[in-house]
């Protein structure tokens, strides 16, 4: 793959803002203005930021390890030696995709804007729906896995925590309300603590491959290529009984899922300087990295494993199992409390990108009550009312749905799945959209980060299959609810649009409603002091 404007490595943080010149601020507010737009968002990221708040939201120290049963209780040691750059790959090519449009259209909540632009109010309108739900519930997952990681490392050993609901939902509460407040704080804290964030998953995860490897009392590397099938009750039934072929496929949501998130640093491009350049490679790097680190991570672990057979009966509590039996007490404990650390700026970096989708929907009339919910606080230069929104509706998800089961299946548990297929819907419509409207009216010129007009066909084309295939494997036992929420939900959505939305949304501006906007934009700049 050939980058035209360089690699995706991320220059030496101290270079970053220093050269972003007074002539690179007029070009980012320019096309921020020929959007109809005011900057009302502080524009403070530099490049690195934008990798490291995806980065951090992907964190294969969160999606990595909290489902690493997905492979160990499904295909073994070939699901994470094989499966997970394969699954890897899966998640690249809709990151190179979207890196492409995002540099033509550099907005927050771009995914919204994307699929208004290339198509129309619906399919702009729908988009954002989907990416919110998604966005909304990913936010409650990540905060369950840090809860539970919590509970396996310093809850229950170290401070004699039982499991309840009224536990989870105390836990939830303060670690999403620490986080809301951050970025209540605005963007420059957030970003720091992001940035930081990206050398620790950095550090953490190498510190960890290096311990396992010690710990390891032999190196089989062969058990990375052989393939086993552990569904039921050898793998603790994390999968139904089925045939080696598919719980390989399965297996394939672990990197698919973990690799998931890079979406942020679209949603973040009106804090990003230089966005048309800096969003897509903070996108495509985020994903590359990751996905060598976490390969180098797992297969450490896998190795480290004392029997595979073993490991798979752990089911879910395989990880903590081989930690408690390969690794000394001490080392274990400091390489816990750093994966906690970066578990919970996971889902730090996972409120900067769904409070600016909401503010950035919610700008254009999209959400109930938008007015408020697109106001920007003069003081700190972030979306207040955006991110409270969006922090507690994700603790208010988890504490409802894990109220309720269907058969032996949590609510919470479905509903997970199928919002994480609806994180990849919302990622699709604007692909498959940009995949037609490009040459027309619509998308006529790249942005500065071009891969050219057929490699963007390509990676367009692979994603609408790999949407397909991840919709097949989202479905299956035990979520095969997941097929009849999400088609409750396209009824449901439906029914909204054509009863109500069709008359109401006018959707991003577009053509002459951009130069309408200039006074507003002037006004709405001058409340926020943006000079």
């Amino acid at each position: 793959m050939t980058f035209r404007n360089g690699a995706p490595g991320q220059e030496k943080q101290g270079k970053k803002m220093s050269d972003y010149s007074e002539t690179d601020k007029k070009q980012d507010l320019h096309i921020l203005h020929s959007m109809g737009y005011a900057q009302e968002l502080e524009r403070r990221m530099s490049q690195f930021s934008n990798f490291a708040v995806s980065f951090s939201i992907i964190c294969i120290l969160s999606g990595g390890i909290n489902s690493l049963a997905q492979a160990t209780a499904g295909a073994g040691g070939a699901a994470i030696g094989i499966g997970w750059p394969l699954g890897c790959f899966i998640s690249l090519v809709f990151a190179v995709a979207m890196a492409q449009i995002s540099s033509a259209y550099p907005t927050a909540g771009g995914l919204y804007h994307w699929g208004s632009i290339l198509g129309n109010r619906f399919t702009g309108w729908l988009t954002a729906w989907f990416n919110l739900l998604g966005l909304v519930t990913v936010l409650g997952a990540i905060n369950v896995g840090t809860y539970y990681f919590f509970m396996g490392s310093f809850g229950t050993p170290y401070f004699g925590l039982e499991d309840t609901t009224a536990t989870r939902i105390i836990f939830l509460a303060i670690i999403t309300g620490a986080q809301a407040l951050v970025n209540h704080m605005g963007i420059g804290l957030t970003a720091k603590l992001t940035d930081f964030s990206g050398y620790l998953i950095f550090a953490t995860s190498i510190l960890l491959a290096i311990v396992c490897l010690a710990a390891a009392d032999t190196y089989e590397v062969g058990r990375l290529f052989t393939f086993s099938n552990y569904s039921g009750e050898a793998g603790g039934n994390v999968w139904p009984q089925t045939s080696g072929t598919w719980v390989f496929l399965l297996g394939l949501l672990l990197p698919i899922y973990t690799i998931t998130g890079y979406d942020a640093s679209a949603h973040t491009s009106e804090e990003t300087v230089k966005a048309a350049e800096s969003v897509p490679r903070g996108m495509v790097s985020s994903v590359l990295w990751s996905a060598l680190f976490g390969y180098i991570m797992l297969c450490a672990f896998v190795l480290m494993i004392p029997n595979m057979d073993e490991a798979a009966k752990q089911g879910w509590n395989v990880f903590f199992w081989a930690m408690d039996a390969q690794v000394h007490p001490l080392i274990k404990d400091i390489l816990y409390l750093a994966i906690f650390v970066s578990q919970w700026l996971c889902g730090l970096a996972t409120v900067t990108s769904v409070s600016r989708m909401i503010f950035a929907f919610s700008r254009d009339g999209g959400l109930p009550a938008s007015k408020p919910l697109s106001k920007v606080s003069p003081t700190h230069r972030s979306p207040v009312a955006a991110i409270w929104t969006g922090s507690v509706l994700s603790v208010l998800f988890v504490w409802g749905s894990s109220l309720v089961s269907i058969g032996e299946t949590p609510v919470y548990t479905i509903v997970v799945s199928c919002t994480v297929i609806f994180l990849f819907f919302s990622f699709a419509i604007p692909i498959t959209l940009g995949l037609f409207a490009w040459g027309t009216s619509k998308w006529d010129k790249m942005g500065p980060w071009n891969l050219g007009e057929g490699m963007f066909k390509l990676f367009a084309i692979l994603s609408i299959i790999a949407m397909v295939l991840i919709f097949v494997l989202g479905i299956q036992p035990p979520n095969d609810w997941a097929l009849y929420i999400t088609v409750g939900f396209l009824v449901v959505t439906g029914i909204i649009w054509f009863g109500f939305e069709s008359r109401r949304f006018r959707g991003p501006p577009i053509g002459a409603e951009v130069a309408r906007r200039q006074a507003e934009i002037a006004a709405a700049e001058k409340a926020v002091g943006e000079v």
